[in-house]
């Protein structure tokens, strides 16, 4: 049981996207504070739910990697076009 969920943690496959989605802004916010995804959020901070706005559905809080400090996000857009590339959005 433990392998198959391990094995379920790692991704397939990743694509960079080249427009701006919903799925994009939170992967965006999630890769901001130094992790691959929400599903590897969770495991790490052992989490079961990610604080969202409810209106949006966005990310609206999340515990940085690197020195466990808050980041708290907008309920509006926060991923500028830029930075859209440089995003990862990954399968599993």
């Amino acid at each position: 049981m433990a392998t198959s969920t391990l094995t379920q943690l790692e991704p397939k496959s990743l694509i960079r996207p080249t427009h701006w989605s919903k799925e994009v802004e939170n992967a965006y916010r999630f890769q901001l504070a130094g992790y691959r995804d929400e599903m590897e959020y969770k495991k790490l901070r052992q989490v079961v739910e990610v604080d969202v706005w409810p209106d949006s559905g966005f990310v609206k809080k999340l515990q940085r990697r690197k020195d466990g400090f808050f980041y708290y996000f907008d309920k509006l857009r926060e991923c500028p076009d830029k930075e859209i590339h440089k995003c990862k959005i990954y399968s599993y």
